[in-house]
């Protein structure tokens, strides 16, 4: 099943590419901040510098604010976040860290519900054998408070 998104006589745009531009916002751009998702530096923040073709694209950290180095990623091991710094192309690193420091993209990064997810997730993959002991009892303790509570307010 192909779907024609232009129409070959004009080269207008049809309704269903305009529908298509308004589905997606986070666009593969120089400036997009991403996280990479697998390979030595997962888990790790990057921004895009330049785009090498359709699947590959340059990315730098900087590797003093995220640990990242400047090379060459698919597309496929990274997921786009809503943040964008406003940079040209093939940027220094520079002008990269004066343009994140700008805009406290790495804080407003941190502070969104997708970053306190991985962050929580990290912390429990450190916990210790006692930590996920000491996290039991006070479930348990918790617990026993909220049906103490509940109790006395139904009667």
């Amino acid at each position: 099943l192909k779907v024609r998104v232009r129409d070959p006589a004009f080269g207008k745009p049809t309704p269903l590419s305009r529908q298509l531009a308004k589905m997606f916002d986070r666009f593969v751009q120089s400036g997009r901040l991403a996280l990479i998702t697998y390979g030595p530096c997962a888990g790790k923040m990057c921004t895009i510098v330049d785009i090498v073709d359709q699947r590959h694209v340059v990315v730098d950290g900087p590797e003093s604010l995220t640990g990242v180095r400047r090379h060459m990623m698919p597309i496929k091991r990274m997921s786009l976040t809503d943040f964008r710094i406003n940079v040209r192309r093939g940027c220094s690193e520079k002008t990269l860290k004066k343009e994140l420091a700008k805009g406290e993209i790495l804080k407003k990064w941190s502070e969104t519900s997708w970053a306190k997810k991985l962050a929580s997730k990290e912390a429990r993959a450190q916990m210790t054998d006692f930590d996920r002991h000491k996290l039991m009892v006070a479930r348990i303790n918790k617990s026993k408070a909220v049906k103490k509570v509940l109790k006395k307010s139904k009667k």
